[in-house]
């Protein structure tokens, strides 16, 4: 493996030999604001669940948000439509309607996400690759190359209540927007990941928020930020996990916007 990350190339080792993630991702709170950042989307994330309809209309709004999470993934991978378009039925883009179908299923994956993630990220790229990836690449790994990187990833899922939760999201989303362990669409299945992290993980257990509308909203910022994680310096992490929260802002702002508006009832 080329020279990656000081700091994650040290904490996949650590993976390996069976470190928990509370001990894999230590380093990366002592990063410079990453601490400052986590607590302030964290904040966000909480006044915005806080919402009074969200106490009669929360299946509204987290069907709303898995349509706007849908149609955004869509369009940071190439596929961009209008929400008004996608909502009408009109749109038949096999990869739009993959990132609609992970929408879909998504609290029923987040349920097995921390048991057997191995598993659900297969089933992520099942739902995304259908009609944009033959039939035999589904749920596989490109290669048997990416697997021992993939691996120690998940390792890091069973732990995710023993750290932030949203630092690991990034961390998922990161890795595998870095490995493209899976043909096709695989932004779509980086994202989903992060999202089921973030919902089974605690942050946003109804499945609420919308992170990659804040992606796509500061999208040349999450290009960037992506390809610094992926050189594995410390301000390449540092960068990330600050977009990561930066998004996670803007989707709890988001909910508010779907719970003042129509989609809430």
């Amino acid at each position: 493996m080329p020279a990656r990350r000081q700091l994650l190339c040290v904490t996949v080792a650590e993976l390996l030999a069976g470190a928990p993630a509370a001990l894999a991702l230590t380093p990366l709170l002592e990063l410079a604001d990453v601490r400052s950042a986590l607590a302030d989307a964290r904040a966000a994330v909480d006044k915005a669940l806080r919402h009074p309809a969200l106490r009669r209309s929360a299946g509204p709004v987290a069907a709303e948000a898995g349509l706007r999470s849908a149609v955004a993934s869509a369009a940071l991978e190439g596929h961009r439509y209008e929400l008004d378009a996608v909502r009408a039925g009109t749109v038949t883009d096999p990869v739009l309607q993959g990132a609609l179908r992970v929408a879909r299923e998504l609290d029923g994956m987040a349920q097995l996400w921390p048991k057997v993630p191995r598993q659900v990220l297969a089933r992520v790229h099942v739902l995304a690759g259908r009609d944009a990836v033959e039939d035999g690449m589904l749920g596989r790994p490109v290669s048997a190359e990416v697997m021992p990187r993939l691996s120690g990833l998940l390792t890091l899922v069973p732990g995710l209540h023993t750290v932030p939760t949203l630092l690991l999201a990034s961390v998922v989303h990161g890795e595998l927007l870095a490995l493209r362990p899976f043909a096709g669409p695989s932004g779509v299945v980086a994202r989903a990941a992060a999202r089921l992290t973030l919902v089974a993980g605690g942050l946003d257990p109804r499945g609420l928020l919308a992170p990659e509308v804040g992606h796509l909203a500061r999208e040349p910022e999450y290009l960037g930020a992506a390809n610094a994680f992926a050189t594995g310096t410390p301000d390449g992490l540092r960068a990330w996990v600050k977009h990561c929260a930066a998004a996670v802002e803007l989707a709890a702002a988001e909910v508010t916007t779907i719970a003042d508006g129509p989609a809430a009832g």
